[in-house]
C-alpha cells in the first residue's frame, strides 16, 4: 500500500508526509516506525521501490551511519562514539585470526576460484551437516543433500541470514502476504522480508507485565500467537509463516523444549511454515542455561514446514565474514530458495575457510567455546553489575551479546518520542544503544545494550551512560519538586533472577485492580529471587 501510493504521487515530486497507511489493530508494520519521510521529495530516478528504500531508516540506521563516521580509537579519536548497538562479539579477534590465518586454510584450489554451485561447494554442506548434527544434537545424522530426490539440497550456504530471510519470504509468501513475529525482535528482519521481499510483517506484542499464563516478562506463549492470528486474518492478512529467533534477540530468552514444541504444533494446526534462527545457539554462556535446537528434537510436529538457519557471524565473533546456511526437509522449498543463491553466493576462499573451521571440532571444543564463553560471562557480570549500581531495572539472561534494559523511569511522560530523545542524548554523549522502537517494543523505555566487547570500552561507555542517567535523573526531581511526594519503594531496584522491576510501573496490587493472576504471577517473580526471603522476613510483613 505504502509503494502504490508513493508511486500514484507520479512525477509531481509530492511530499512523503502525504503517505498514510491504514494500521492493522497495532499489529501490521507500521510504516512510520522506521520510515523518515520528512523533508523528502520524490526522486524522477528512481522507481516508487527505489523512492521507498531511499527513505527506509530508523535509529539504528542513524546510529550506525553516525558510528562510522565518528568511530571510537583509544588512540587516534578518544573521543569518538562507542558502539553497544551493533551486535557483534568484539572479545575473541586473539582467537580467530590466529586460526583464520593457519596453514590450512590458505589453500587455493581451482574450483574455488570459478562458479561454484551456487548453493554452496558439496564440501562445505556436508561440512555444516556433520557440524548442526553435533551440536544441535540431532537423533538422526542430517544430510546435505537427499539422494533420494534427485539430489535436490537439503542444506544450502548463502551469503548471511538477512539473505536467508529475503530468500524464504521470497519463496514462502507472496508480495502483500505476511509472516508473524513475536517483538521485541532483531530489526533486520523488517529490511530482509519486507523492504527486499514485500512481505508484510504482523507483531505478536510482549510485555513486561506477568500476568495470566506468563511467568515471566516478555514471555511469547501460544494464546498470544492465536491472538495475532486471529486479528491478522479478521483483518484480511492472509498469514504464511512464523518466525522464531532462540536464543531470541534483544531478549535473551531461550526457549525450553515444551515452549518450541507448543509454538511448532500451533504452527501445524494453522499451516504455518516455521522460520527458526538460531544465530546465537553457541552464544550461551552460563552453565545454568540450556539450549535446545529444533534439530535436536525427537519428532518436528511438521518437518515440511519447518526451516532452521544458522551463521558464523555471531557464534565465532566474526561478523565481516558474510555466511548463513538453511537447513530444511522440504524439498521444494530447497529447490525454490536454491533458485535465488545465484544473487546471495559465498565466494570460493571463504566457503574452504568456513569448512575447515567448522571441521576443527577439538579447537572450537577445547580453546574457543571455553574462551568465549568465559569472557562473554564477564563482560556480561560486569556491565550488569554497574546497572545494579545505578538502580537500572534489566532482563537477566545467559544468552547472546546483550541486555535488554529498562529505561523508563528516565521518561517523564512515557512516549516514544521520548524514547527517542534519550536514544539521541546518549548518542550526543558519545555512546550508541538501540532503543525499543527500533526492535518494534510495545513498551517505550527499554532499550538494548551489547556488552561483548573489552574491558576498557566497556568501561569508558558505561561512564559514559550513567552520566546521562544522572544529568536525566535530577532534571526529573527537579521537574517533579513541587510534585507530591511518591513512595519510598518508587524508582529502588529489587533484584531477582527474572528482572530488576521499578515499583512505579508495576500494576497496583489493590482488591480492585489486581486478579488472582497477577497476584500469583507476581509471587512467582519475587519467589525467584535468591535474598528475597532473607529481606522478606515475617516480622517485616506482620
Amino acid at each position: 500500500q505504502a509503494l502504490s501510493e508513493i508511486e500514484g504521487m507520479g512525477g509531481r515530486g509530492g511530499n512523503l508526509q502525504e503517505m498514510r497507511v491504514r494500521p492493522l489493530a497495532k499489529r501490521r508494520v507500521d510504516m512510520h516506525g522506521f520510515c523518515n519521510p520528512s523533508g523528502f521529495q520524490r526522486s524522477p530516478y528512481l522507481s516508487a521501490r527505489g523512492n521507498f528504500a531511499s527513505i527506509f531508516q530508523g535509529s539504528s540506521e542513524e546510529g550506525y551511519k553516525a558510528y562510522h563516521a565518528d568511530k571510537y580509537d583509544e588512540d587516534k579519536n578518544p573521543n569518538g562514539i562507542i558502539n553497544f548497538g551493533t551486535s557483534e562479539n568484539k572479545l575473541c579477534f586473539d582467537l580467530m585470526s590466529k586460526r583464520l590465518t593457519q596453514a590450512d586454510m590458505n589453500i587455493i584450489d581451482p574450483p574455488l576460484l570459478q562458479y561454484p554451485d551456487w548453493k554452496g561447494h558439496l564440501f562445505l554442506r556436508e561440512e555444516v551437516a556433520r557440524f548442526l548434527t553435533y551440536y544441535c544434537k540431532a537423533p538422526a545424522p542430517l544430510k546435505a543433500e537427499n539422494v533420494a530426490s534427485l539430489f535436490l539440497p537439503q542444506v544450502i550456504v548463502l551469503n548471511g541470514c538477512g539473505s536467508l530471510f529475503s530468500a524464504l519470504a521470497t519463496v514462502l509468501c507472496d508480495p502483500g502476504e505476511a509472516v508473524l513475529i513475536a517483538t521485541p525482535f532483531y530489526g533486520g528482519i523488517t529490511q530482509s522480508v519486507f523492504l527486499y521481499g514485500n512481505v508484510k510483517l504482523v507483531y505478536v506484542y510482549l510485555d513486561s507485565k506477568i500476568t495470566g499464563t506468563s511467568t515471566r516478562p516478555f514471555q511469547l506463549t501460544v494464546e498470544k500467537l492465536e491472538k495475532a492470528l486471529q486479528d491478522a486474518r479478521a483483518e484480511g492478512v492472509s498469514v504464511k509463516a512464523l518466525i522464531l529467533l532462540n536464543p531470541q534477540n534483544p531478549l535473551g530468552d531461550i526457549y525450553s523444549l515444551s515452549e518450541l514444541r507448543d509454538y511448532l504444533e500451533f504452527a501445524k494446526r494453522h499451516e504455518l511454515h516455521v522460520i527458526v534462527d538460531e544465530i546465537y545457539m553457541l552464544s550461551v554462556f552460563d552453565e545454568s542455561a540450556t539450549f535446545h535446537s529444533v534439530l535436536g528434537m525427537d519428532r518436528l510436529p511438521d518437518p515440511q514446514r519447518t526451516h532452521v538457519m544458522w551463521g558464523i557471524t555471531k557464534d565465532f565473533a566474526v561478523s565481516g565474514i558474510r555466511f548463513g546456511t538453511l537447513y530444511t526437509e522440504n524439498q521444494d522449498v530447497a529447490n525454490a530458495v536454491a533458485s535465488l543463491c545465484y544473487f546471495h553466493g559465498v565466494c570460493g576462499p571463504v566457503q574452504h575457510k568456513v569448512a575447515q573451521l567448522l571441521r576443527d571440532r577439538d579447537w572450537i571444543n577445547q580453546v574457543y567455546l571455553r574462551a568465549n564463553h568465559a569472557r562473554l560471562k564477564a563482560a556480561h557480570t560486569y556491565v550488569t553489575d554497574e546497572l545494579k549500581t545505578l538502580g537500572v531495572p534489566f532482563l537477566n539472561r545467559n544468552a547472546g551479546f546483550f541486555v535488554w534494559i529498562d529505561f523508563r523511569k528516565y521518561l517523564k511522560t512515557g512516549t516514544f518520542e521520548e524514547e527517542l530523545l534519550l536514544w539521541k542524548r546518549f548518542l550526543d554523549n558519545k555512546v550508541l544503544l538501540s532503543c525499543g522502537k527500533a526492535f518494534e517494543c510495545g513498551e517505550p523505555g527499554w532499550f538494548r545494550i551489547i556488552f561483548a566487547d573489552k574491558t576498557h570500552r566497556l568501561q569508558l561507555g558505561m561512564q559514559r551512560i550513567r552520566k546521562v542517567l544522572e544529568e536525566r535523573e535530577q532534571e526529573i526531581l527537579a521537574e517533579e519538586k513541587e510534585q507530591p511526594c511518591q513512595s519510598d519503594q518508587d524508582g529502588k531496584a529489587d533484584s531477582t533472577d527474572e528482572v530488576i522491576f521499578v515499583s512505579r510501573h508495576q500494576e497496583p496490587t489493590c482488591a480492585s485492580s489486581s486478579s488472582l493472576g497477577d497476584l500469583i504471577g507476581l509471587l512467582q517473580q519475587q519467589m525467584r529471587s535468591s535474598d528475597w526471603l532473607q529481606k522478606n522476613t515475617a516480622e517485616q510483613f506482620a
